[in-house]
This record gives C-alpha cells, structure tokens and sequence, in this order.
C-alpha cells in the first residue's frame, strides 16, 4: 500500500517504513505528525482524491531536523565595477519515517498535525532548535545515569567502529600508483576540493571506484558527506568509462 502526499509544495509517494526528507516542519525529533493533504491511496485497491482525499492521512516518526546539501550561488558582473559575490545555502529539512498509511479516520486520530516552518510567528520559529547538518544516528535519548565509579574512556579505534557506515574498500591506498593519480574530476560533480578529499581517503584511480559494492559506497557516503551523491550521479559507470578510455 502506498500513498502521494503533498507538504512544502512538493508531492512524496510514500510507503510504511519509507525515509523521507520534507520542507522543514515545526515538530521536534521523537514526535509523530500527521499529513492530512493526501493525494491518492493506492494498493489492492486504488483511490484519487479531488483533489485530497478526504479522512485520509499518512503518519510518521520524526527523526531529526537536518540541513540539505550545500548550495553556491556564484555572481560576476563584468562591467562598470567588475563585482563578484559568492554565497552558500543549506536547505532546512525535517527527517521522516513513514509508519502509517490511513485511508479512512484520520480526523479521530488524534495525532499532531504537520505544520511548516513558513506559517509559524518569528517568535515559534525562533524557540525551535537548531538544524544538525547530519541525521542523529540514535532514536531515543539514553536514561539519566546513576552515581558509578567512573569507567575507562573508550578507545579511539571504538569509537570509529560505532561510528562507522557500511564496509570499508579493500583497495584504498596510502598513495597513488606509480606516483601518478588518475583525473578524477572527470567525473560529473567532482571538483579540486572533492578530489582532494578522495585522495585524503585513499582514492586515486577509476578502477578503485568501479570495484565498490552497495556496502563500500554506503562507507565513502558517510566518510564523505556525499548523502547518495555517488550512485545518485552515476560514479561507477563514469568510472569504468574513463578507465576504459585510459587502456
């Protein structure tokens, strides 16, 4: 069962157990929201509304609010005073769990409903907490400790093991082969300061990328900030192209 939602002046197809990011809502992590502006119902049976469908909704589990990818915006006037001006953006979002599809009832739930950030007062929005630039890995929040004699500080190694996403390449290296790195920003979307940080994570060459698995994409992912940016834009099939280019 599936359902089409719309919020922030986008639509969603979403399904129970699907992660979502939304415009930014007024709700905080831990809590439930309701949407009640549901498009269409589908399943064994399908329902399109007229344009909602009235007394359906979709409920889900805020994660966390976070920030989108970075934005720049880059401004060059040539003429007269020959300007430039570069700024950046971050997107505010809400992270979503979809947990249930309603197709009737939804007005007796009793279930908060989910509210932007735009039609909040200056003074709700400014007593909302921060945006985090990543999504907060733990759902629940640990209990209040108790007096105990004090306990070992954990090594660094385990603590880069809770951290860690996914399975770390094999064929990462200390340095490039024969001294001579691959150009990497032949790649769509890879720059001198995202191939530099390639490099700061043991990636030189096109044949290091194609041999990645979903497990070993998932770990560069995380390592890199890249939130599905490798197979969102294709890196494995561009890889294997420039390296076939090479031979």
């Amino acid at each position: 069962m599936f359902a089409v939602l719309k919020t922030g002046g986008k639509q969603y197809r979403v399904a129970a157990g699907d992660v979502l990011r939304v415009e930014r809502l007024a709700a905080e992590a831990g809590e439930k929201v309701q949407f009640n502006d549901v498009l269409m119902i589908g399943g064994d049976t399908m329902t399109i509304g007229a344009p909602l469908i009235e007394g359906a909704a979709v409920q889900a589990d805020v994660i966390d609010q976070i920030k989108g990818e970075k934005l720049i915006h880059f401004v060059k006037r040539r003429r007269k005073h020959s300007s430039k001006r570069t700024k950046g953006h971050r997107q505010k979002l809400t992270l979503l769990r979809v947990t249930d599809i309603l197709a009737s009832g939804a007005d007796a739930s009793g279930v908060k409903a989910a509210v932007g950030t735009g039609s909040l007062s200056a003074a709700d929005l400014a007593a909302m907490p921060a945006a985090s630039n990543k999504p907060v890995k733990g759902a629940s929040k640990p209990a209040a400790k108790k007096d105990v004699p004090a306990k070992a500080a954990p090594t660094k190694a385990a603590d880069d093991t809770e951290a860690t996403i996914g399975t770390r390449p094999d064929n990462l290296l200390t340095e490039a082969r024969g001294g001579k790195a691959d150009d990497l920003k032949k790649i769509s979307g890879v720059g001198p300061k995202l191939e530099s940080l390639l490099h700061d994570n043991g990636v030189y060459h096109f044949d290091q990328i194609i041999a990645w698995g979903s497990d070993e994409i998932a770990y560069m992912d995380d390592k890199l900030s890249f939130k599905g940016r490798i197979e969102r834009d294709g890196w494995i099939d561009q890889a294997k192209q420039f390296a076939a280019e090479q031979e």
